[in-house]
């Protein structure tokens, strides 16, 4: 399936902001909101964006919002899903849980040194950190960005490349969370505040510095 690069932006924006309303997009975008309505009905040809049911707004008549369909997700890869799935079914299989769980945190255990090598080298302060972080993430495939909050950082990940994985072996969200929380141990408190597998759009870790 072909994508302009307009409808790619839209897709991305959708994707890393959730449902967003045809004027929001233009702003955002530099697009005129006729050129946005051409984009996206093209999109919704292609079973790939859909409208939401209008939403309330603090000013002016209700609006549609435009958002995501199952295929417009799928537009954004999921790492070798397949071949994934057939090893965590080989290991599950022949060997059972703990064989496969004691594979995931081998492996996670690499991630885990390979991020805080890097982080070292990055050197700064904790947002300097978070941010390498993200950018780590984001040379993953996660979509991963930063956002301030008053009393703390949020690390958001817009995409999860494994998601097939995920939902087959829930161990590799809990190694996920157990990395990000040993990577900043001695200085914040990490808890995961929205996950994909439980419904949410995103996944996201609130980030806390120790008082």
């Amino acid at each position: 399936m072909e994508f302009s690069k307009s409808q790619v932006q839209l897709m991305d924006r959708l994707k890393t902001r959730g449902p967003q309303s045809v004027k929001i997009l233009a702003k955002q975008l530099d697009m005129t909101t006729m050129g946005v309505r051409q984009h996206l009905t093209n999109l919704a040809e292609k079973s790939c964006v859909d409208q939401t049911q209008k939403e309330k707004q603090t000013r002016g008549r209700p609006v549609h919002l435009w958002k995501l369909t199952k295929k417009g997700h799928e537009q954004f890869p999921d790492t070798h899903s397949q071949m994934t799935l057939e090893l965590i079914d080989v290991l599950r299989t022949n060997f059972g849980d703990s064989t496969l769980n004691a594979v995931i945190n081998h492996r996670n255990q690499k991630v885990k040194n390979d991020y805080a090598a890097h982080l070292k080298v990055a050197g700064g302060n904790l947002e300097t950190k978070i941010n390498s972080l993200a950018d780590l993430r984001n040379e993953e495939g996660y979509l991963a960005e930063v956002r301030l909050v008053p009393d703390g950082w949020m690390l958001i990940e817009n995409h999860c490349p494994i998601f097939a994985a995920a939902k087959s072996c829930q161990q590799f969200c809990q190694s996920e969370l157990e990395t990000f929380q040993e990577l900043f141990d001695e200085t914040a408190e990490v808890h995961r505040v929205d996950h994909v597998l439980a419904g949410a759009r995103r996944c996201a870790f609130k980030i806390k510095p120790h008082s």
